[in-house]
This record gives C-alpha cells, sequence and structure tokens, in this order.
C-alpha cells in the first residue's frame, strides 16, 4: 500500500501540473479524468492545482518509505482539497476522489510509521536553491505555453523577467490580450513562488535535529570492546570514524556501527565485540531500520559476519570481493615469485628513497601536520573518499598506536651544487590497529612526481619491519571481485566469465578494480572473501547509489571551493564536525 500510494500521488501530481502549466491539456480527454482528481478549473482552481501538484510530487517518495509525517501532510491535503470542491467550486466529483482517497489512507494509516529523517537546517538552503530552481523552470514554461495570449512579442529576457516578477507576486512586463490569460499566469506564478517560500520557510524554522555521529562516550565504549574482540575483524577499527552513528547491543557486549545515505542504513564490516552478542547488536539494528523505513545493508562482512546477518535478520549475502592479508612470518623477498617485486625495491633504493616506519605516537605535532598537509596534497579529489576501510583523520591523539611509513628522499641539488632546500617527503601509508597483532591499511599516498614502484618500497619495508614491532598479520588493500578476475583469466573459462572479466577490466579504467588486485596479488597474500548482505535484489540499485555515495566517489553536496581540505585529527580528538574521509585501500 504506501509504495501504490506513493506512485498514485506522484501520477495524480504530474498529471496537475501538466494541466496547469498547458493550456491546450485542459481541453483533452485526460483533462476531463483530471478534472475529477483533486484540483480545479477556474483559475484560481488552476493555481491550487499546480500547488497541489507540486507537493504531492514531492510527498510521492517519502509515502513510499512509510513516512508518517508525509502520511499526515497527503491526508491534510486530501481532506482540504475535498471541501474546498464542495464550498467553492461545487465539483462534486472531485471532492468524492478527495474524500475516498482519505479514507483509503486513513484506513491503512498504519503502514505509515516511519520517524523522520535526521536533519538540519541545510535542507531549507538545498530545498530554496532546488525548489527554487524547478519554479523558474516551470514558470519559463507557463509564460512560454501563453504566448499566443501575448500583446507584442516578447523574447526570452523578457520572460525571464516576466517570470521572476511573478514569482514573487508582482506584475511582470508582458500584457496579455485577455484579463483571464494575464490571472491565469499570475496566479500560476506566483502559487509556485508560495510553494518555494513556504517549503523553505518550514524547513529552515523546524526544531534542527541534527544527523547522528559517533560521540565521545560511544567512541570510548567502542574503543573498550576492540581492545578486547578488535582481533577478530581488520575493518574493526575503521567503525571509530565520527560521522558514523553506532547502536549497542542490550547486552552492551556488541555493537554495530553505521550511516544512513539516500534512505539505506549502511554498516560496514563485522559488529565489535562479543560474537555471543552479535545477534541482540543486529536486532537492534534491523530494529532502527524497520522505525525509519531505512533500508539496511552491511558492506564487507566477513563469512563468519556474514553467516550471523543472513540467520538472524533474513537478509541474502552476495560476495563482493576479497582482502588480501599477509603473514609477515611468512612474507619473504626470495624465490622466483618475488623478483619483480625484488628488483623494483632494489631500483628504487638506488635512486636514493629509504623508508621510516613510526608508530603516531612517536611523531611530534610538527611532524604530523607536515604528513598530513602533504597527504592532502596529493589526493586527486577536492573530497575525501572512503568509508568501509577509511578512518577519515590522521593524527588524532586518540590513534596513537596507528602506524605510520614514509618515504623519503634528499632533493637534488641546485645547479651550483649547492643543497636545495625542499622537503624530503614522497610518499606516506597509514595503518590502523587489528586487534594487538596485526595492522590494517588505511591510507596509501605519494608525491606524483617520485619514481614508480614507491608503493612496493613501502609495502615491503612495513612487512619486513612488522616482526620486530610485534604484528603478524597486514591486511592490504581490498580487491573488488578479484575471483571473478582470477578465473576469468584460467586456462577453459567460459564465454560467461571471460565477458564478465573483460567488462571488470573495461570499468578499471574509472575504478580501481584490476589495479588494485594486481598490485595486492605481489605480495602473495592470503585471499579472505569479504560479503554484501542486502534485503532484496530490487534493492540493490539503491545500496549501489548510497554506497557510492558514502565512499564519496558521488557527491551530491554543495562543490567546495578553494584549497584542498586536510585530514581531520591533527588538532583534537573530538571536533564539533568531521568531513566524508577517504581510503586509498578501500575499493
Amino acid at each position: 500500500m504506501p509504495s501504490l500510494a506513493g506512485y498514485v500521488c506522484l501520477a495524480i501530481g504530474v498529471l496537475d501540473i501538466v494541466g496547469a502549466v498547458f493550456p491546450r491539456f485542459r481541453g483533452s480527454r485526460v483533462h476531463l479524468w483530471v478534472g475529477q482528481l483533486p484540483g480545479g478549473t477556474t483559475t484560481l482552481a488552476t493555481a491550487g492545482s499546480l500547488m497541489i501538484g507540486v507537493l504531492l510530487v514531492l510527498l510521492a517518495p517519502a509515502l513510499r518509505r512509510r513516512k508518517a509525517r508525509a502520511w499526515r501532510a497527503a491526508v491534510v491535503l486530501l481532506l482540504v482539497g475535498g471541501f474546498l470542491h464542495l464550498l467553492r467550486w461545487h465539483a462534486t466529483g472531485a471532492a468524492v476522489v478527495s474524500f475516498v482517497a482519505f479514507a483509503v489512507l486513513i484506513v491503512h494509516r498504519r503502514e505509515f510509521y516511519a520517524l523522520s529523517d535526521p536533519r538540519t537546517r541545510w535542507r531549507a538552503l538545498y530545498n530554496l536553491i532546488g525548489m527554487g530552481t524547478v519554479a523558474v523552470l516551470l514558470g519559463l514554461l507557463i509564460t512560454w505555453t501563453h504566448r499566443a495570449r501575448e500583446i507584442g512579442d516578447s523574447g526570452a529576457i523578457r520572460m525571464l523577467e516576466h517570470t521572476l516578477y511573478g514569482l514573487f507576486g508582482f506584475e511582470g512586463p508582458i500584457r496579455y490580450t485577455s484579463d483571464h490569460a494575464a490571472d491565469r499566469v499570475g496566479y500560476l506564478l506566483g502559487a509556485l513562488g508560495l510553494i518555494t517560500a513556504l517549503t523553505t520557510a518550514y524547513l529552515f524554522l523546524r526544531p534542527e535535529r541534527p544527523e547522528p555521529e559517533l560521540s565521545a562516550a560511544d567512541e570510548e565504549r567502542m574503543r573498550a570492546l576492540l581492545d578486547r574482540h578488535g582481533a577478530r575483524d581488520s575493518l574493526g577499527y575503521f567503525a571509530l570514524r565520527r560521522d558514523k552513528s553506532v547502536l549497542f547491543s542490550p547486552s552492551g557486549k556488541a555493537a554495530i556501527a553505521y550511516r544512513v545515505v539516500s534512505g539505506v542504513m549502511l554498516a560496514s564490516g563485522d559488529p565489535i565485540g562479543d560474537v555471543e552478542a552479535w545477534p541482540g547488536a543486529i536486532k537492534v539494528f534491523m530494529a532502527q531500520a524497520r522505525a525509519h523505513a531505512w533500508v539496511p545493508a552491511v558492506i564487507g562482512c566477513s563469512e563468519a559476519g556474514g553467516e550471523v546477518w543472513t540467520r538472524e535478520a533474513g537478509l541474502s549475502a552476495l560476495e563482493l570481493g576479497d582482502e588480501a592479508v599477509v603473514d609477515t612470518g611468512e612474507f619473504s623477498l626470495e624465490g622466483r615469485a618475488m623478483r619483480n617485486v625484488r628488483q623494483m625495491v632494489k631500483r628504487i633504493e638506488r635512486n636514493g628513497y629509504s623508508c621510516k616506519v613510526r608508530k603516531v605516537s612517536e611523531l611530534d605535532d610538527a611532524e604530523r601536520m607536515r604528513i598530513g598537509d602533504a597527504a592532502a596534497r596529493w589526493r586527486d579529489t577536492n573530497t575525501e573518499r572512503g568509508f568501509s576501510t577509511a578512518l577519515g583523520r590522521f593524527g588524532d591523539p586518540a590513534d596513537q598506536d596507528c602506524l605510520v611509513v614514509t618515504a623519503h628522499k634528499a632533493p637534488d641539488p641546485a645547479p651550483d651544487g649547492t643543497p636545495s632546500a625542499g622537503d624530503d617527503l614522497k610518499a606516506v601509508l597509514h595503518f590502523v590497529p587489528w586487534g594487538p597483532q596485526g595492522i590494517s591499511l588505511e591510507l596509501m599516498r605519494r608525491d606524483r612526481t617520485a619514481d614508480p614502484g614507491l608503493n612496493e618500497l613501502l609495502i615491503v619495508a612495513t612487512l619486513l619491519a612488522a616482526p620486530d614491532l610485534g604484528v603478524r598479520r597486514v591486511s592490504l588493500n581490498f580487491a573488488m571481485f578479484r575471483s571473478a578476475l582470477a578465473r576469468g583469466e584460467r586456462l577453459g573459462a567460459g564465454p560467461v566469465l571471460r565477458l564478465w572479466c573483460a567488462l571488470l577490466i573495461f570499468l578499471s579504467r574509472w575504478f580501481q578494480i584490476e589495479s588494485l588486485y594486481k598490485f595486492n596479488a605481489k605480495f602473495r597474500p592470503k585471499w579472505e572473501p569479504r560479503f554484501l548482505v542486502y534485503p532484496a535484489t530490487r534493492d540493490l540499485p539503491r545500496i549501489g547509489f548510497a554506497t557510492m555515495q558514502a565512499e564519496a566517489f558521488i557527491s551530491l553536496g554543495m562543490p567546495r571551493l578553494g584549497r584542498k581540505p586536510q585530514r581531520v585529527g591533527l588538532a583534537a580528538a573530538h571536533p564539533e564536525t568531521t568531513p566524508a574521509a577517504e581510503s586509498v585501500s578501500a575499493a
């Protein structure tokens, strides 16, 4: 019923808008049917029909998501519209349709239970820009469709001027052959301006409910769980991203970190904490998703985690790819299989590069700032990418156990032989803890002018230094669809598999699919599968779009101007706000 109600409202709204904007439409057979829907046939009723149509179009997505507030608004619109038909226009048929639709929504009111999404007053600005743009475009269309009734010939500039005047309730420069046409255009433009003003004022004046974020108290509880159970999942530390919310099991022994993106309640990795308490945390997670009518989804969970999710929540699982995990006790540069890596590392060292492997706690404030600023300069985009395998900060006082590996090369001397002044920092890796004996790659950046092979040098330096640091496992990059690429390269691969492999290679032009797989494979890792957990196949496109937003491959916000923002965490342990972060290690 909610989906049907949403689509019906959308259809009615579109037809009302079309009937109000295009004069010829009102004489068609379709308009005779639309006339029995909420709306009217007089000039005022036409303007009202346009307003109702816009509001119904705006409400349709929320009705499909079972939002209680959208249901209340739709009920009020239908009820008021029905009485207006009876009291002012005596359109009995339209009134009956309004009251029937009102009654149907009342009968099914229990199906519209979802709470409102987190909100801020920034939505008022977005609404003003979005609705204002739509109002201007529709206004121009209205003025253009009435050009046959204009006195004289008006150009595009005069049409735009007339539209802008009309949106603010003033008479524009265009004159019409009849008062009826002038009044209709004026009322329609005024209705669009009124809808824009009212919706913006409502979004701005309503009580603010900021988007959830990881509070200091929640972070302390999460760190306590990671201290006891952090070795279970290499993605566990990324739950400490401060743009995530967290839900705890009733016992407090397990937790799930998540973020809501485009109506998708997106978690990553396995639940944190005691495995026996995972079902309790999953039930709380699913209850929260149902309360808000969000689509629950988990990206990058392990096979064990996927089994618990599918068993306890009734969800389905899809293999996404594999995580590359290197056992430092078994790693060696010896042997034919490591020949290319060995030669590349030696060549880079001969070119004057050296590496430093240090804990973040060993860096002073100046060094932290230097590394963080370099990482921001070397980033390809203005937006920090990453969600599932990114921490989004560097040098935070709370992350003293993180490991940073840097590559250095002295600047080339000046032509006269004197030493050149310049930064010798050429690349950086940042690892987060994975229990007491493991680390996970979180950041990989390098100077684009540096020699090729520098990343391999950094990885090798980390793996060789790891045993002395007590590190037994190193999690490298996550390789999307690795098994498909590997099987597609084998002898005897079928045509379907080869076609799928060719498509992945083609997509690698824009996304790091094949390149991450081949880079990881150089270090002879063990491949650990990672899964996507989802409710139904029809939800996969929506989950995929939300994941792309969370990872910052798609940005729907306002563009940022100026200097690239530096990674947060260099100044304070708990800033008020934190921007979305990036993982170089993420898919």
